[in-house]
């Protein structure tokens, strides 16, 4: 039995996509997973299942999410080791940021540097980013919602053929934790 999280694209966000956790929750463990938990409002679920292959399981709940509330919904589906390899590998000085200023995207497939060689990485200075194992680690001073350097990164062409979803670092971190083996 391993441990995942499910990471929803997109929904409770603005009055749009209205996903309540407790719905969600009682889709997974009607999908057969146990040790159902959700993690704030804006779709992070936790569980428990017998077979290890995340897209497979990504995309069963998707297909039950739509058919449940008639909306498709991205999802990606990560293990602890994957989940706590992306925080440990993170670029940044973590431990002295405030967790508003450093943000992951996850990604559904690898990503190359030459999917962004168009963005002046220096015209966005102060705020910075860099890739890694299916993700990207956005350093944002003023925080995401006045970050011109997120916007850029995630205009459709960049991020075509993808699942791209952004946890802020106190999310990342708390994935990690919830995803433990024996919590």
């Amino acid at each position: 039995m391993t441990t995942y999280a499910a990471l929803l694209r997109g929904i409770n966000v603005g009055g749009s996509k209205k996903v309540p956790m407790a719905d969600l929750r009682a889709l997974l463990s009607g999908l057969g997973h146990t040790g159902v938990r959700t993690h704030l409002q804006s779709g992070q679920a936790v569980f428990t299942a017998g077979h290890g292959d995340e897209d497979a399981l990504a995309a069963e709940l998707s297909r039950a999410i739509e058919e449940r509330f008639g909306f498709p919904v991205d999802v990606l589906v990560r293990d602890h080791a994957y989940l706590k390899a992306v925080a440990e590998a993170c670029p940044f000085p973590a431990a002295d940021l405030e967790p508003r200023q450093l943000h992951v995207t996850y990604f559904s497939a690898p990503v190359t540097p030459d999917r962004y060689a168009d963005i002046d990485a220096a015209a966005y200075l102060p705020e910075e980013f860099r890739l890694g194992d299916r993700c990207l680690y956005l350093y944002a001073p003023e925080g995401l919602g006045r970050s011109r350097l997120a916007e850029a990164l995630s205009r459709p062409r960049l991020t075509k053929d993808l699942i791209a979803t952004s946890r802020n670092w106190n999310t990342v971190l708390k994935l990690v934790e919830l995803t433990a083996p024996g919590v």
